[in-house]
């Protein structure tokens, strides 16, 4: 299939790209750069840089590379930079995903991959964890708001134009880098758990902070349901692979598996064999206790599920990547 990714210059995106060239489909990357990197863009995939909001671009590439479907990766992606921007959340994440449709639109390319987040289901009560799709979607956050807006999008265009499909995949915290280390994750500024956990192991920092210990929790810290990339960037494919005329599909996606801050820090001190001095802080405002997924539904539908289920393993594919990029791409 020939696929556009959108964002494919990114973290996720890049990883997205690889790994269908990997199954034998074609592949064409569109970013604009703002905080993708050149260098993540796989060998073998034409790179178009443009912005999402640019719908004649969109349109330009979808044509001259007669694509077949869109995986759509590009968003801004920082929840406190949210609130504090959400302006640009919304116009960047929503307008653009808009325009994007619109392009798709005018050329006739009806199938679509939208990488969605468990930000939409905001703070859900413990009854609703494990998270399942049916769970109330009540977000906290202009990020979160931001890729709702686009699921409703998508929801009210293809009411519109019955040979539209699309689906939905709404994951959790993302880990692990390419498994051949060809790939990694680079991200300015960094506030991902283990990345900075890892520059911390590279010398970068002095040590890091845990945001509260005090949470009903076995250990005290917060608990996440983390998806190693690869497994991601396969659930997209065998999602993009089974739509049909139609379809309007919304999936959970991780192990279905918590782990926790101290479990998080223990794994990355026995992989780097680095102390990682830490301090106890206070919490963050918005931190939920737990939060992990029901990923029954996809696995009952399509037969995915998660392969790389040990968090020391995530750690293990990341740290060799920044090994050897201690200073990104």
């Amino acid at each position: 299939m020939r696929v556009l990714v959108t964002g494919g210059a990114g973290y996720i995106g890049s990883h997205a790209a690889k790994r269908l060239l990997d199954s034998g489909h074609q592949v064409v990357v569109v970013d604009n750069l703002f905080r993708g990197h050149r260098q993540a863009v796989p060998p073998g995939a034409p790179f178009v840089q443009a912005d999402l909001r640019d719908t004649s671009a969109i349109e330009k590439t979808l044509r001259q590379h007669d694509i077949e479907c869109v995986m759509h990766f590009a968003a801004l992606a920082y929840v406190g930079e949210s609130v504090l921007q959400p302006l640009d959340y919304f116009e960047n994440n929503a307008g653009g995903s808009a325009s994007l449709l619109r392009a798709m639109d005018h050329v006739g390319v009806r199938k679509l991959v939208f990488s969605s987040t468990c930000a939409t289901y905001g703070e859900p009560p413990p009854p609703e964890i494990p998270i399942a799709e049916t769970c109330p979607q009540s977000p906290i956050n202009p990020y979160g708001w931001s890729k709702l807006f686009v699921e409703r999008m998508m929801r009210d265009y293809a009411r519109s134009n019955d040979k539209f499909c699309f689906a939905a995949l709404r994951y959790f915290n993302v880990a692990g880098c390419a498994v051949d280390g060809s790939l990694g994750e680079d991200h300015h500024p960094e506030t991902h758990l283990i990345p900075v956990l890892l520059n911390v192991a590279l010398g970068k920092l002095p040590g890091a902070v845990i945001f509260g210990d005090d949470y009903p929790t076995p250990d005290g810290t917060c608990i996440r349901d983390y998806l190693h990339v690869e497994d991601l960037a396969d659930a997209h494919i065998t999602v993009m692979e089974s739509l049909n005329k139609g379809d309007q599909r919304f999936y959970n996606l991780g192990t279905g598996n918590g782990a926790s801050v101290h479990q998080v820090v223990e794994a990355v001190r026995a992989v780097t064999g680095h102390p990682i001095p830490v301090e106890i802080g206070p919490r963050r405002e918005g931190d939920p206790p737990m939060l992990y997924a029901n990923p029954r539904k996809i696995k009952d539908e399509l037969g995915w599920e998660a392969q790389r289920k040990d968090i020391k393993q995530m750690v293990a594919d990341a740290w060799r990547w920044f090994e050897k990029h201690p200073n990104g791409y």
